[in-house]
């Protein structure tokens, strides 16, 4: 949900030398970074390793290298995919509207491109949100979920009130400046935090593959919806995070890439009756 340049910058601003972020080779990898045109837009990916594809979504406003502590844990047993979604990072697009649908069926036709018929899926924040749509709408492409940060809708009951009016207040702002080509992709952006997604629990429902729900205590996104997301997936986990706010793949690194891991290498049980005591 949040925009992932306010969560990372507030986690480099005590820091005097360069953001890892900015020096990484992830997001700018010449050989390992393509172009690939679909549904009227250039998607700009890379790819890393090799092994089951597991495919990494970014948030709100960010790119490739919001990962740069994921890819190189996963790319040692898996195909790891990334792209910059619409509008964001070095995929551009001019259009006057973006969805988290439109994201989530490109991410689909890149699978297509790349010829992956069903892949693991890591999504964080308005990753998140995608792929919870990307196993609802393409439910074929994924074998396991996991999300973290992600919410349903856009109100109070999904999101801490006061990150809430902080995005109404973004929507304003931009709203009375130039609408140059940058403020009318930021203006698009603003607009997904303030008024998306729309996501109901009997969608949820129809989601086939093992989820794994995560989130901080602390989050933008409040537990008990987190809770009530991973309630309402027929097979899921949730975990949530102590003393963590919404950058649990930065923070909490190391837990987060072994976990998630761990939740796609070991089969999903199901934990009911006399076994929910052990």
């Amino acid at each position: 949900m949040l925009l992932f340049i306010a969560s990372a910058s507030k986690l480099m601003a005590q820091n005097t030398t360069p953001s890892p972020f900015d020096t990484t080779i992830y997001g700018r990898n010449e050989k390992a970074g393509h172009y690939v045109y679909t549904r009227g837009i250039n998607i700009y990916y890379e790819t890393y390793g090799n092994g089951t594809p597991l495919l990494i979504i970014h948030g709100n406003g960010g790119s490739i290298n919001n990962f740069l502590y994921q890819i190189p844990y996963f790319a040692k047993e898996y195909r790891v995919i990334l792209a910059d979604s619409r509008a964001q990072g070095k995929t551009m697009d001019s259009g006057d509207s973006l969805s988290y649908e439109m994201m989530t069926d490109d991410l689909n036709a890149l699978l297509d491109s790349l010829h992956v018929d069903s892949c693991n899926v890591i999504g964080w924040s308005d990753g998140g949100i995608n792929g919870i749509l990307l196993a609802i709408r393409h439910p074929e492409k994924v074998k396991k979920l996991a999300v973290t940060g992600a919410n349903l809708w856009p109100d109070t009951l999904a999101i801490d009130p006061w990150v809430r009016q902080w995005a109404l207040n973004l929507n304003d702002t931009l709203a009375k400046m130039p609408g140059n080509p940058s403020i009318k992709r930021e203006r698009k952006l603003a607009h997904l935090l303030s008024y998306e997604p729309h996501i109901s629990l009997a969608q949820l429902h129809t989601i086939q593959c093992p989820t794994l729900v995560i989130g901080g205590d602390h989050d933008v996104i409040r537990p008990i919806h987190t809770l009530l997301i991973a309630d309402n997936i027929p097979k899921s986990y949730v975990w949530i995070l102590p003393d963590s706010g919404h950058s649990t793949p930065i923070v909490y690194r190391d837990d987060f890439n072994r976990q998630v891991d761990l939740f796609f290498k070991t089969p999903y049980r199901i934990i009911e009756k006399e076994m929910r005591f052990e």
